[in-house]
């Protein structure tokens, strides 16, 4: 019997999915639905079905052999992995070339599955939804770019509105410029000139979902030596990412620092996408350009989900998730978030709702370096929350839940911790870290990190505006130096008088 491990969620059923693009296809196999999707497999093949389709109105056919070749492997990994289902979407080069029936006819068979080959609106459809489940909440235009098109859809809230396809994607582009850039760049205005839509998106975001957008932002955070590399909510500020994007436009990219990193077969289509990118900043003047790693496949996935799931929070579901299959105790997590909610009331201070949120995912995650060397378990855990694979976040935010974290563990008034990362986080979010790893390294100590205790605890004002945090007599017990001593730190922190009683 095959037992599965305990870093594994147990209710969850692997699900793949197969993604025929025009440039690229992949395979991911994901650990369960789930309203914040984990990869359980990831695996591609840049195929180039869509190459020459402009010219020869047909796929290119050492493509489709090589394909049919993966398509093998890809059903072999899916049995392998579990998956109860697999799902197969294919988009433009299999819907518009002329022997893309028989394509799909063959893959089909090889695949044991049906195929499902989206339209254009569809393909538009779950880009967006895909969007909508990775951003707390999406409010702009989300633009998928592929081999074969450019999906551009209005997004707000749970709100897909006006959307079009255009014939923009990284390899048709190029074929109908015969690798002309200048050409490409007259096509390209006269294209994102038919898309009424990006008027309205002025002084909103610009989603970019897409592996050739995804390389950009790759190598913008290189040039600019950012930090963070998380590519999920990555911003890219107009006026610093423009010149960057003339300079790959104009195909000078063989010195860029970090362009080893990109594939050969990717990389030339990455004056293409700059582009295209540049050609929708001057139509639509965003506020910035954030990227998604989400798109069709996640949104696709998110239309598989029960409405009511759809409508949860993708950061607190990851971190419940993360404190489940790491904390020492998930209904201690849960108390936290109470009880720091308590905490903040009595201090006199307000949340806004994104601080809310952070918050409670921040206490979800606050025992999850409990098995580290105690002298590693801030750095650990910072590392861990900073790089997570979670969505509904921005880099400010993940900074906040990884430096709550690593004060926690390395104490309050450690300056040292992650400087360069440190940085992206606002000087709120840093203040408001500190405050909350203060509070928890009060209430650490009196619960021993298991569940019971924090809900028996209180609050109460005292003569001469102190606050005192009351123990119940029946456990006062856990009385002692330490926590007297640490709800000083506390009160050093928050600027208020506090005491520590037996009631």
């Amino acid at each position: 019997m095959i037992s599965l491990s305990q870093g594994r969620l147990q209710d969850r059923r692997p699900l793949a999915i197969i993604d025929i693009g025009s440039n690229s296809i992949r395979l991911v196999v994901y650990e369960g639905i789930a309203r914040s999707p984990t990869v359980l497999f990831n695996e591609k093949m840049l195929a180039g079905l869509g190459r020459g389709i402009v010219s020869t109105g047909r796929l290119d056919p050492e493509a489709v052999t090589r394909s049919m070749e993966e398509f093998r492997r890809f059903r072999a990994l899916s049995e392998q992995s579990g998956a109860d289902e697999l799902h197969v979407i294919a988009t433009a080069a299999a819907r518009e070339a002329e022997n893309g029936p028989d394509f799909i006819q063959r893959a089909e068979a090889v695949l044991g599955t049906e195929i499902r080959v989206l339209s254009g609106r569809e393909e538009a459809y779950y880009s967006a939804l895909g969007v909508i489940s990775g951003f707390h909440p999406a409010d702009g235009v989300a633009g998928d770019l592929g081999g074969g098109s450019l999906e551009l859809v209005d997004v707000k809230g749970e709100t897909i509105g006006d959307g079009i396809t255009l014939p923009l994607g990284g390899l048709r582009l190029q074929d109908m410029a015969k690798n002309s850039y200048a050409t490409a760049t007259r096509i390209a205005r006269e294209q994102i000139a038919k898309a009424s839509l990006l008027k309205a998106g002025a002084g909103r975001p610009f989603y970019a979902v897409g592996g050739t957008w995804r390389n950009l932002a790759r190598l913008h955070m290189i040039t600019t030596n950012y930090p963070l590399a998380v590519m999920h909510h990555y911003e890219m500020n107009i006026a610093s990412s423009v010149p960057f994007l003339q300079k790959v436009a104009r195909g000078d990219i063989d010195k860029i620092k970090g362009i080893e990193g990109v594939s050969k077969a990717r990389r030339a289509l990455l004056p293409y996408g700059a582009i295209v990118l540049l050609e929708i900043i001057a139509a639509m003047q965003p506020s910035q350009i954030a990227v998604s790693a989400l798109g069709v496949r996640e949104g696709f996935l998110y239309s598989l989900l029960p409405e009511d799931e759809r409508r949860a929070d993708p950061l607190i579901s990851a971190s419940e998730e993360l404190a489940l299959l790491r904390a020492r105790s998930v209904t201690h997590a849960r108390e936290l978030v109470d009880w720091t909610a308590a905490a903040l009331a009595a201090f006199g201070i307000v949340e806004t709702e994104e601080e809310a949120r952070y918050r409670h995912s921040a206490c979800l995650l606050a025992d999850i370096g409990w098995r580290a060397h105690p002298e590693y378990r801030g750095t650990q855990s910072l590392n861990i929350i900073a790089h997570a694979s979670f969505i509904g976040v921005d880099h400010p935010g993940r900074l906040f839940l990884a430096l709550v974290n690593a004060f926690r563990n390395d104490g309050v008034f450690n300056d040292a911790v992650a400087p360069e990362l440190k940085a992206l986080a606002t000087p709120r979010y840093v203040d408001r870290a500190r405050l909350l790893a203060a509070m928890m390294r009060v209430v650490y100590l009196l619960t021993a990190s298991m569940p019971g205790v924090m809900p028996r605890l209180r609050w109460e004002k005292r003569d001469g505006g102190a606050l005192a945090l009351v123990i119940p007599s029946e456990i006062a017990g856990l009385y002692g130096e330490r926590p007297v001593g640490r709800l000083a730190q506390l009160a050093r922190i928050s600027g208020r008088k506090l005491e520590l009683a037996v009631v």
